[in-house]
């Protein structure tokens, strides 16, 4: 198992990320449960169970970093990605079906936007060269998978030393939800490029969905 010290003064804490993840769990139980995987309980508890043991494993300044928790990340984000994709698909469903629930769907259509924003944000900070685990220790850092502007010469003249944090991937998660395409950050590895694509299908049928159902409740 990998050990290394991480410095706590590094530009990238850990806790908006870990509040991100918070938010998207609790978007998660505000759906209606025709949406939902299992018993109403199940998947929030465990996202839960994932989130604290995540928060137990991030590194402090006497706490060395391990592969556990970026393991621990990824299998939370995994679990929100699906849980989320699942309930899109179920929306999609009941709305193409006509089904009863127009309001319900309508607000669920709006956090499911939300939760898309959140957890590919997550994707994203996780993805980019390793994670922040990487990107805290330039010896460890992988390739790049995303392109900044603050990484030109001239914006890395305008702030030398720049390092991406969470907010940046928020920011691109949240234009590629809008935009369905990049804007001031590119996508360099494939990887990256197939995730923006799966983010941008998925924001636009949610948005496509929420219009739709919208539409069919003005008009009832």
């Amino acid at each position: 198992m990998r050990r290394f010290r991480v410095d706590l003064e590094r530009p990238d804490p850990y806790w908006p990320a870990q509040l991100a993840a918070l938010a998207a769990i609790l978007l998660y139980v505000t759906l209606p449960n025709k949406l939902t995987i299992g018993p109403d309980w199940l998947v929030p508890v465990l996202e839960v169970l994932v989130f604290v043991a995540l928060v137990l494993t991030t590194p402090g300044e006497e706490v060395p970093g391990t592969r556990v928790r970026q393991r621990l990340a990824i299998a939370l984000i995994g679990v929100l990605a699906v849980v989320n994709l699942v309930a899109l698909g179920l929306l999609a469903h009941y709305v193409v079906e006509g089904g009863a629930g127009g309001r319900g769907l309508v607000e669920a259509a709006v956090a499911l936007w939300g939760t898309i924003v959140l957890v590919f944000a997550l994707v994203y900070w996780e993805l980019d060269r390793g994670g922040p685990l990487a990107r805290a220790h330039p010896e460890l850092t992988e390739p790049f998978d995303f392109f900044f502007t603050q990484s030109t010469d001239e914006g890395r003249r305008l702030e030398p030393g720049w390092q991406p944090s969470f907010a940046d991937y928020l920011y691109l998660s949240l234009t590629n939800s809008t935009a369905y395409s990049p804007t001031d950050t590119m996508p360099l590895s494939k990887r990256a490029k197939l995730t923006m694509g799966v983010q941008s299908v998925a924001s636009l049928i949610t948005i496509g969905l929420l219009i739709a159902r919208a539409i069919a409740s003005l008009s009832a």
